[in-house]
């Protein structure tokens, strides 16, 4: 069993696709890329949503202190390429805006 087979969304149709063997190399690698971006996103948008939750509940010096958190996913997200920078940029400045206007 191949390495990228027990991720869920590993589809037995793709390794026909692939003919030559650089081919099938790129989609494994593609496969694994896959795992962690969506890892990353996903504790980008975690840390988000935690924030937006926070700035709903009225509680604006708690979102302040985990914003630093938010910024670090979005950042880590940004350096291996998950998200463009102008995106990660993108939202960092409009959590700000949510916080500033929560005031």
């Amino acid at each position: 069993m191949l390495g990228f087979q027990r991720f869920k969304f590993y589809d037995s149709r793709f390794t026909n696709m692939a003919i030559t063997s650089s081919a099938k190399k790129a989609l494994r690698a593609s496969f694994n890329k896959k795992v962690f971006n969506v890892r990353r996103k996903k504790a980008m948008e975690d840390a988000v949503g935690e924030v937006k939750k926070l700035i709903t509940a009225k509680k604006i010096s708690e979102a302040k202190t985990v914003v630093s958190k938010a910024y670090k996913a979005i950042d880590k997200a940004v350096k291996g390429n998950t998200i463009k920078k102008g995106a990660g940029d993108r939202k960092k400045s409009r959590l700000m805006a949510l916080i500033s206007k929560a005031k």
